[in-house]
């Protein structure tokens, strides 16, 4: 368990690397031309660029320490460290959120107007290139990982690429003297990143609350206690996050009469069994008289 804790550790960190270097990048470039320009909707972006400088260090604290080996006072390791530092990317990201919003509003009330270059779109497509290449990258490897901080990166990325593309057509009415797009595309932006605020926050809530295994995963383990024959019946299947994994306590009952070593020959088998399912950590399988 150790060893994969460490592996998944290495990927996300490294994904937070990438995104820290690539998102700095960009937020250098965008905040300066947007400052030049005065464009509400690509400050709004480097805004958005600033939260994923954020994530993606949150990202790489969170991979440092979820890979850290069960010890003494975490028998069951650091896993949780993951949705722990989601959940404090999702915070930080409603308050820019409702920031770029409040700013957006104010831009269309005072009708502000920006200067158009080339230069705006040229920055929008770059960014648009730079995020698309990292969320593929990225995506690969959250699948691959099931690792929520390194998924809610990638989707971060494409968000980024919507985003852009929608900051981009807000410039190019711009070019033709209709600035309340540009307004209008800031507000869209902080709607756009409160809704995945929300959406990350909701995931790692419910795993903080320990949260239990899917029905589906649940059948599973019935099916297979079902088609044990020295087991008389389950009396109750329960279970508890840890980490992207899950610890699952069965109690089980069986014939009275059983020796010892007989009813723990069963347990052993009932707990391989079920460690065979995507995503369970520990089996504990109590053992009751029929």
């Amino acid at each position: 368990m150790n060893e994969e804790a460490a592996k998944r550790g290495k990927e996300t960190m490294r994904v937070g690397i990438i995104g820290i270097v690539g998102n700095v990048i960009l937020f250098i470039i965008k905040i300066v031309v947007s400052f030049i320009s005065k464009s509400q909707a690509l400050f709004a972006d480097s805004i958005n660029s600033a939260t994923d400088i954020f994530s993606s260090t949150m990202t790489l604290i969170g991979g440092k320490i979820s890979s850290e080996p069960s010890d003494e006072g975490h028998n069951y390791g650091h896993g949780k460290a993951e949705y722990i530092f989601s959940l404090l990317i999702s915070v930080v990201m409603a308050y820019l959120a409702i920031k770029i919003a409040f700013d957006g509003v104010v831009s269309l009330i005072n009708k502000s107007e920006f200067t158009f270059s080339y230069t705006l779109i040229g920055v929008c497509i770059v960014t648009i290139i730079i995020k698309f290449f990292m969320y593929l990258y990225v995506h690969k490897i959250g699948v691959k990982s099931e690792n929520v901080l390194i998924l809610a990166n990638s989707q971060d990325h494409i968000n980024d690429v919507l985003t852009t593309i929608s900051v981009l057509i807000g410039i190019i009415f711009g070019m033709f003297e209709i600035y309340f797009v540009d307004g209008i595309v800031a507000v869209g932006i902080s709607v756009k990143i409160l809704y995945e605020a929300i959406k990350i926050f909701m995931e790692s809530y419910n795993v903080l609350l320990d949260n239990s295994i899917s029905k589906e995963q649940m059948e599973q383990i019935k099916e297979i206690i079902i088609n044990n024959k020295n087991i008389n019946h389950f009396d109750k299947i329960t279970s508890k996050s840890v980490g992207n994994k899950f610890i699952v306590i069965v109690k089980i009952s069986v014939d009275g009469n059983m020796t010892v070593n007989e009813s723990h020959k069963i347990a052993g088998k009932l707990k391989a069994d079920i460690m065979k399912l995507k995503n369970i950590y520990d089996v504990v399988v109590h053992i009751n008289p029929a």
